[in-house]
């Protein structure tokens, strides 16, 4: 008869020594001591060590992101860096971690935004700079199951907070996010600027150049580009990337003056919509609209671009759409050149729902706090976490590798077990020859010892 077990039998003991998990994992470690994150967190919270401390709160915040990038998503998972004293060596405590988290301040999270945007520079000065930069605004829905502080019911029926991001979509990297009750409105300019600004600290000085309040645009040496969905487009938003010489593409709300406008256009006048390498995207077209409107937010800059589709199955269609057969979608931009391209550029916007997938799955789906900036140290924290996957892929991962989903490179990479060696005063960490990734993330760890030594 033929062996249809799933497994082999075995005996099973836990009496191993020198086997450790989550090799792949102190890959994230090394990287934050290397590009001076887990230094620069200790500067920023020296002001809350009132008498020297076993463990130092930045270092404590290191290894809780590190924590959050390997999978965890509570304060207790703390314990999988603590159980491998062989790699992380000595993990604060629970209690010790929450005492941290639980001193943080608004002053705190400022030095603890220059920390970050330090190690940016670093990163990117490590060879991840990216050719443009596009920053993808949107807010998301965290739900909630006990009485939390600004824990809010929401439009979508449910109850938690509102939180908004700013993402990099060049590199994919988390540069900023506040924190919102759930009921916060989705168009809320203040809460745009604040998050544009924020994002904005993080670039290193070159980049940011030219685009602080007031700036005058031939100072500019990269230009910035904004993208939102509808919720963007308001007047204060847009007056706030006009003073800061953003380029911008937002989505806008179609409304009954567009669907006028829409009505008023020829068959004739509709191109083709077009795919990232240039083809034709199918059953799609583009027309501008700019001339058929007149809009407030509106500038002699601005154009008002709509694309049309056959809607696929699922699609949320308004009674208009449904009249005419196609889903429409607008958005207002100061782009100049071929509409489009210009079109195509704004629908790579849809990048920021998987960076928001995984900030859910890198401890933020759930704030475990009962206090608001408490959560708010936590949502920081995640965005740390975030930047850690983003800078091991572009600086230290290959292949496919460098565009995995955070699910992937935990299976592969992060959790990868492996055999710690003393020879001497040497240490050497030996992954088994027959993971099929081992060579891969032996790889990883000698370009982070070029970047370390670099």
């Amino acid at each position: 008869m033929h062996d249809i077990r799933a497994g082999r039998r075995v005996r099973v003991t836990a009496d191993g020594g020198g086997v450790v998990g989550h090799t792949g994992t102190l890959l994230l470690a090394n990287l934050a001591d290397a590009l001076g994150l887990t230094g620069g967190l200790s500067d920023a919270t020296e002001h809350l060590a009132q008498r020297r401390r076993r463990h130092d709160p930045g270092r404590v915040l290191t290894q809780l992101a590190v924590m959050l990038a390997d999978g965890g998503d509570c304060l207790s998972d703390l314990s999988t860096l603590r159980n491998e004293p062989q790699l992380f060596g000595e993990v604060a405590s629970d209690p010790t971690a929450w005492r941290v988290i639980s001193s943080l301040h608004s002053e705190s999270f400022r030095q603890i935004g220059k920390a970050r945007a330090g190690a940016r520079a670093r990163a990117w000065a490590a060879g991840m700079a990216p050719g443009t930069i596009t920053l993808d605004i949107d807010a998301t829905l965290i739900g909630a199951h006990s009485e939390k502080e600004d824990a809010r019911a929401n439009y979508k029926g449910g109850f938690g907070h509102h939180p908004m991001c700013c993402y990099l979509d060049e590199t994919g990297e988390a540069l900023s996010g506040i924190l919102r009750p759930g009921n916060a409105t989705a168009n809320d300019a203040a809460d745009h600027i604040k998050v544009l600004d924020e994002a904005l600290a993080q670039l290193p000085d070159a980049y940011r150049e030219g685009h602080y309040p007031g700036d005058i645009a031939d100072d500019m040496i990269h230009r910035v580009l904004v993208r939102t969905d509808s919720a963007g487009s308001t007047l204060g938003f847009l007056e706030a990337l006009r003073h800061r010489n953003c380029d911008y593409s937002l989505g806008l709300h179609i409304d009954q003056r567009v669907r006028d406008a829409i009505l008023l256009v020829e068959e004739e006048e509709w191109l083709p919509a077009i795919e990232a390498n240039g083809s034709e995207r199918d059953g799609a077209s583009v027309v501008e609209l700019t001339d058929l409107l007149d809009l407030p937010l509106a500038d002699s800059d601005t154009r008002v671009i709509c694309r049309r589709e056959r809607p696929h199955p699922g699609a949320q269609q308004s009674l208009f759409d449904l009249e005419w057969g196609f889903r429409h979608q607008c958005f207002v931009t100061n782009g100049w050149g071929d509409i489009c391209r210009l079109e195509q550029r704004h629908r790579a916007h849809a990048h920021v729902e998987d960076h928001i997938r995984e900030l859910k799955a890198t401890g933020g789906e759930n704030l475990p706090f009962s206090d608001v900036v408490s959560n708010m140290a936590w949502l920081t924290l995640v965005l740390i976490a975030q930047d850690l996957l983003a800078w091991s892929r572009n600086l230290l991962f290959t292949g496919s590798f460098k565009n995995a989903e955070v699910k992937r490179l935990r299976y592969a990479l992060l959790h990868t077990a492996g055999r710690v060696v003393r020879s001497g005063r040497r240490v050497s960490l030996r992954l088994g020859r027959s993971w099929p990734w081992a060579n891969e993330l032996a790889f990883a760890f000698r370009r982070l010892e070029l970047i370390a030594s670099g």
